[in-house]
Formats: structure tokens, sequence, C-alpha cells
């Protein structure tokens, strides 16, 4: 081999092994997870560089021209099947990516999902796990486009394949609930034989004095009204991009025009209009989507469950498990909210 021909193979090599992952690193850099599933046959979406999450908050995504299929929740059918808008990225974890967008209303949340995460009714479902990596990690800020039948988010692009609704179809306006699995549910969300007073929610003041106890007051003597002043002190409260007072209210809202409260519209038209400037953008859109009775796949799963249509047991383990705090809150909406209507009911 000519000399120099041999220098510039030696100075390639070189390279290569100063750019090498875990088997022949000289700097630290891990091998791309992508390039090991492909070596493997698994199939995976492209994860950009760190050059282009870098430039990604100024430059516009890329038009992928394959789009990834998922399952769309028919709360955001407008918003993707309506024209390219632009839009930005509010947080990316592995399980999901929630994307805001500007829309006639002034702005809206639509999140792509991984199978495994909480089916939220903003949601487009990916039919892969999160621990596949289906994921694009972006920076906050990062643009965005929803619109003209898709979403198009860093190297990723998702099309709706399917849909599904996030309004649970109930037997009647005013379904009856099984007696037995309205306890089986309190039971397995306050303990059994445990007083409903004894129960807190990580980052809400517990106490006679706390929200929770002024919400238990007012549903003890039916009365929507006060019940919507202690939205006033829950709506925002507690840490988190939902905070557990938006999920408890969020429970209560969507649980009230569920199951045909007389004055569930104006109930979950005051708590939304409490929800401008005082909570978190995904909070505020879930509180829009609960406030028409659309809600996340957990909770309509319980719902069912609690009118005989499937197995309840598993349906309210599936909901209490949701996030750190959020799947307790929802549940301790719900029950607000059945005591609410039976209440009312008996009231009259």
């Amino acid at each position: 081999m000519p000399p120099v021909v041999l220098e510039v193979k030696k100075a390639a090599m070189r390279t290569i092994d100063e750019t090498a992952g875990p088997e022949g690193d000289r700097r630290g850099a891990p091998t791309s997870p992508g390039s090991r599933a492909a070596e493997a046959g698994v199939p995976t979406i492209p994860l950009p560089r760190e050059s282009a999450q870098a430039a990604a908050r100024t430059a516009r995504p890329a038009r992928a021209a394959t789009a990834v299929p998922a399952s769309a929740s028919t709360g955001v059918a407008d918003l993707l099947r309506g024209p390219v808008r632009p839009a930005r990225v509010l947080m990316s974890i592995p399980a999901a990516v929630y994307l805001h967008v500007s829309n006639e209303r002034g702005s809206d949340v639509v999140g792509v999902l991984t199978s495994d995460a909480a089916r939220l009714p903003l949601g487009c479902v990916l039919f892969r796990r999160s621990n596949g990596r289906p994921l694009v990690a972006l920076p906050d800020g990062a643009p965005a486009e929803v619109g003209g039948g898709r979403i198009v988010v860093g190297d990723l692009a998702v099309s709706a394949a399917a849909w599904w609704d996030p309004h649970p179809r109930l037997p009647t306006p005013r379904p009856a609930l099984l007696p037995e699995g309205v306890r089986q549910l309190r039971n397995a969300l306050y303990g059994e034989g445990v007083p409903h007073s004894a129960f807190t929610l990580p980052g809400l003041p517990a106490g006679p004095g706390g929200p929770l106890a002024a919400l238990r007051g007012a549903v003890r003597r039916a009365d929507l009204d006060a019940a919507l002043r202690t939205a006033a002190r829950l709506v925002g409260l507690g840490p988190g991009l939902t905070p557990a007072g938006d999920d408890v209210m969020a429970g209560t809202m969507a649980g009230l025009v569920l199951l045909g409260h007389p004055a569930a519209e104006r109930f979950a038209a005051g708590v939304y209009a409490l929800a401008a400037g005082r909570t978190t953008e995904l909070s505020r859109a879930l509180l829009r989507h609960a406030a028409a009775g659309r809600v996340s796949g957990e909770y309509a799963a319980v719902l069912h469950g609690l009118v005989g249509e499937r197995p309840l047991g598993p349906a309210i383990g599936g909901l209490l498990a949701t996030g750190c705090t959020s799947g307790r809150a929802l549940a301790l909406g719900l029950c607000t909210a059945i005591d609410l209507v039976d209440r009312t009911t008996r009231n009259r």
C-alpha cells in the first residue's frame, strides 16, 4: 500500500476511534441507542443529533415524508384536520411530548403519547411503548407544526391512522351507578374503614381549614356554589404540569357533566374561567376538555365499570396508578361529583 494512502487510512481510523461508544470510547460518548436498535432489527424513529437539538429552537420543523401512525382523540380532530399551524414544545418526556398550538381560540395543547402513557383526551397515542424510545427529545420551546392531517416536531411526524372518542358513552344521560361499585371506588381511594376527612393529597393543604375540607363541607350540604368557591382555592394549587387541585376539579367537572347534574354546565364554566392565568397551559387545556365531558381513557374505564359495562377493579387500579397524584386527584373529583349528583337527586 502506498505510504500516502496508508497515512490517510490511519488518520481516518483515529477519528473513528476518538468518537466511538463505550466499546472504544476515549471521550465517554455513548453509542447511539438508535444504532443498536437498528442493528437488532428493531424499527426506530431517528433521533436528532445534539447539534440538531440545539438548532431546533430557531429552525422550522422538517416535513418528514412518512408519518408514524397513531390513534388520535377526537378532542383534537379540529386541530389535526385544520390548516397547518405553528406550535412549540411545552415539555418532552419519554412517554409524551406536549405541544402548545396557536389557534382561533388563542391557544390549545395537543400531546403525542406512547401506548403506556395516560390516555389523555388531547392526545395522539402511538402504537409503541416508551421503553422503545419512540419520541424525540427536544428542548422546551422548540418549534413544531400541527395541522394538515399530522403533527411534525423535530424529526418526528405523526398522522391519525385511527380515532378514539374521549367522551364516554354511558347508558343514559343520568346513569344509575352500582352501589357496590361506588363503595369499591371509595375504599380503594380512601382506604377501607378510613374516614374521608383523613384523605390528603401531596401539595394540597390538609386539616379542617384546607380546601379539601371545604370541598367536603360543600358536598355534604349539596351546595354547588360553595363547591365553586372552593375551586377558587384549588385551581393551580400543587406542583407539576397538572397541579393536584386542578385534577380534583377536572374530575369533579367531568363527573357532573357525564352523570347529568342539572348545574354541571354552569359549574364547569365557572371553574374553567378561574383557570385563566392561574395554572399551566396543559392543565387549563385538560380542564376545558373536562368541561365538555372529555376525559382520559383511565377515568372513562372507571365510569364504565360503575355502570356495570366492564370489570371495575382493574379500571380503578389503572386510574389510581396514573401519574404521581393525578389519578388519585381525579378519583377524588369523581367521588365528589357522585356525591353532588346523589344529594341533588335526593333533595328534589
